[in-house]
C-alpha cells in the first residue's frame, strides 16, 4: 500500500514537472480596487493552474508566496502580469510601476522596461557564484570519496539582478546575506513560509531519541544526502528516514544503493507530502531532522520540520536560524555529523522535550504565511513610499 502511495505522488511529482515545463506564458491578475498601475512578476507561473489542495503546491513555500505576492500587489490597486522565470522570451507591450524578479530575467528585460519602472529583485537562492562553487565543491569532495562524478543538479545561471535592482528583499538570513554582501545594498529579508501547520507533537522522546529524519528536495550531492548516509552507514544504532524525490537522480541512487536498500538502519522512502499521514507518522517518531545542505536561500525542510517539532541539525548554509533549540554542524563533514547526531540523542529526556517544544514554537512564531504576509506588505508599503 505504502509503495502504490509513494508511486501516485512521484507521478504527481512527475505530472507538476511537467506544468512547469509547458506553462510559461504570461498569466494575468486584476486588481479589485481603484487601479494604480501595473506590475510585472518573473517568479512561477504553475501555482496558479495547480490546485491549491495538490501535493505540489504546498510541498514547496514559492507556489503559494508567489500567489501571495500577487494578491498583496492587487490589494494595493495593480493589475498583475506574472512570467515563469525561465521565460526569457517575453516582451513588455505595457507600462509597469514595479518588475519584480528572481533575477535572472533582470538584465534582458531591465533594457526594455519604461524606465521610470521600480526594478525588485526578490532573491530566493544564495548568490549563484556561491550556490554553484559549493555543489563543485560537494561534487569534487564524492569524487575523491568514491572515484566517481556526477552531474550537478542545483547549478544557478549567472545573473546580475541584485546589481540592476531599485530593491531587494530576500528569503534568508545573514549568512544568506552574507553572499550578497560585495554589492553593498540593503537586503529586506522576508521569512520563508511554511503551509505545514499542526498542533505541538506529543512525542515519545525515548522511543524516537535515536530516530532521524533527513527530508530535501532535487540536488541529492547539494543537499547533503550523501553524506548523511555514509554517517548512518557507520552507526547501526541509529534509524535514519529519507525522504524526498532522490530516486529521480539514477546516477546518486546507483552509487548509494547499498546505503539506500541494504542497510537495516536506513530506510528509503521517497517523496512523501507532508500533508498527508505518512508523513506526520514519519515525524513522530523522529527526534531531529539532519540537514547538511552546501547552499541555500532559507531551507523549507528544514522550517517543515520544524513545524513537526523535530530539533534541526544543520549546515550553516542552511539559512535558517536555530538559536538554542538546534545545532549548527561545526563543519559539513561525517564525522561532524556523527558527533552531532550522537550528543543529540545522549541528552536528557527532559532537554529533548524542551528542544522540541522551542523548535515548533520558534517556527509557528516566524515562519508561518501570514508573518510571509506582513513582512511582504511592510516591505512593498516602503516602496510605493
Amino acid at each position: 500500500m505504502k509503495n502504490s502511495i509513494n508511486n501516485l505522488f512521484q507521478n504527481i511529482l512527475t505530472l507538476r514537472n511537467k506544468l512547469e515545463r509547458k506553462f510559461t506564458g504570461k498569466i494575468s491578475s486584476k486588481t479589485h480596487c481603484t487601479k494604480r498601475g501595473n506590475v510585472l512578476i518573473s517568479y512561477i507561473t504553475a501555482p496558479f493552474v495547480l490546485n491549491q489542495n495538490s501535493p505540489s503546491f504546498n510541498n514547496h513555500s514559492s507556489y503559494w508566496e508567489c500567489k501571495e505576492m500577487v494578491r498583496i500587489f492587487n490589494s494595493f490597486g495593480y493589475d498583475v502580469d506574472i512570467i515563469d522565470w525561465k521565460n526569457n522570451e517575453f516582451v513588455p507591450t505595457k507600462k509597469y510601476s514595479f518588475f519584480v524578479d528572481l533575477g535572472l530575467n533582470m538584465e534582458r528585460l531591465s533594457r526594455i522596461l519604461n524606465p521610470e519602472c521600480v526594478k525588485i529583485a526578490h532573491l530566493t537562492e544564495s548568490h549563484w557564484l556561491f550556490a554553484n562553487r559549493a555543489e563543485l565543491e560537494r561534487i569534487e569532495n564524492l569524487k575523491n570519496r568514491k572515484g566517481v562524478v556526477l552531474l550537478p543538479h542545483r547549478n544557478v545561471k549567472p545573473h546580475k539582478g541584485i546589481e540592476i535592482a531599485d530593491f531587494v528583499s530576500m528569503l534568508g538570513n545573514k549568512k544568506t546575506a552574507e553572499t550578497y554582501s560585495y554589492a553593498n545594498r540593503p537586503i529586506n529579508s522576508i521569512p520563508l513560509s511554511s503551509g505545514f501547520v499542526v498542533s505541538f507533537p506529543s512525542r515519545d522522546v525515548e522511543k524516537s531519541r535515536k530516530n532521524f529524519l533527513w527530508l530535501g528536495g532535487g540536488g541529492a550531492v547539494h543537499k547533503g544526502l550523501d553524506l548523511v548516509l555514509e554517517a548512518f552507514s557507520q552507526m547501526p544504532e541509529f534509524n535514519l528516514i529519507v525522504c524526498g524525490p532522490f530516486k529521480a537522480e539514477q546516477d546518486f541512487v546507483k552509487i548509494y544503493h547499498k546505503e539506500l536498500y541494504e542497510t537495516p538502519n536506513i530506510k528509503a522512502v521517497g517523496f512523501v507530502n507532508i500533508k498527508s499521514r505518512q508523513f506526520l507518522d514519519i515525524v513522530n517518531n523522529c527526534i531531529g531532522l539532519i540537514y547538511p545542505s552546501c547552499s541555500e536561500g532559507q531551507a523549507g525542510s528544514v522550517i517543515t520540520c520544524m513545524n513537526a517539532g523535530l530539533i534541526p541539525i544543520i549546515s550553516r548554509q542552511s539559512g535558517v536560524d536555530v538559536d538554542s533549540f538546534g545545532t549548527i554542524l561545526k563543519d559539513n563533514s561525517i564525522d561532524a555529523i556523527k558527533k552531532s547526531i550522537r550528543d543529540l540523542a545522549s541528552l536528557p529526556s527532559e532537554e529533548l522535550m524542551e528542544r522540541t517544544k522551542k523548535s515548533w514554537e520558534y517556527a509557528n512564531k516566524h515562519h508561518t504565511r501570514n508573518q510571509f504576509t506582513q513582512e511582504y506588505i511592510k516591505f512593498i508599503k516602503k516602496i510605493i513610499k
